[in-house]
């Protein structure tokens, strides 16, 4: 575990049913920021409903729906400094659909939003997408989560 310290802010601007405690939240993180080189961090994490969403989706990545979780990456040398917005009402339905666990979809959604605050990016090739969903699996499986990307049952 890191001695680094981190800064960890947890904003609920949705109703707070089902969502993740700021403990769990905070083991997320960390345990991302650890992974290659223990890191201090300097985070904040929204919890939004789908319209807040849409709306950052639409003026930051100029697409026009609600999104599971958004990375506004600021920087990550001395310490990663960034925001995630996760999309409550995105992420349980993908969690039924997917067959998931919703604490299991939000650890690995927060995990892959920390990856992206420190510079890993999926959308840059299948190299560099593999390599991410490689230290997914990593640090999801430390914190003892199924693999996020394997085959799931889906229910009807």
């Amino acid at each position: 575990m890191s001695t680094k310290r981190l800064n960890l802010s947890v904003q609920y601007a949705c109703a707070p049913d089902g969502l993740p405690l700021r403990p769990e939240i905070r083991a997320w993180v960390r345990a991302a920021l650890d992974v290659d080189t223990p890191r201090g961090g300097q985070i904040t994490i929204r919890f939004v409903d789908t319209e807040e969403g849409q709306a950052l989706n639409r003026d930051y990545r100029h697409k026009d729906y609600a999104t599971n979780v958004l990375s506004f990456p600021y920087d990550t040398d001395p310490v990663v400094c960034g925001d995630l917005v996760i999309c409550a009402p995105v992420v349980e339905s993908e969690a039924k659909e997917q067959g998931k666990t919703l604490d299991a979809h939000y650890a690995h959604l927060i995990v892959h939003g920390t990856l992206h605050l420190q510079g890993y990016d999926h959308e840059t090739g299948e190299d560099d997408a593999l390599a991410m969903e490689d230290k997914e699996r990593q640090i999801l499986a430390a914190l003892g989560y199924d693999d996020p990307y394997r085959e799931t049952t889906r229910t009807a």
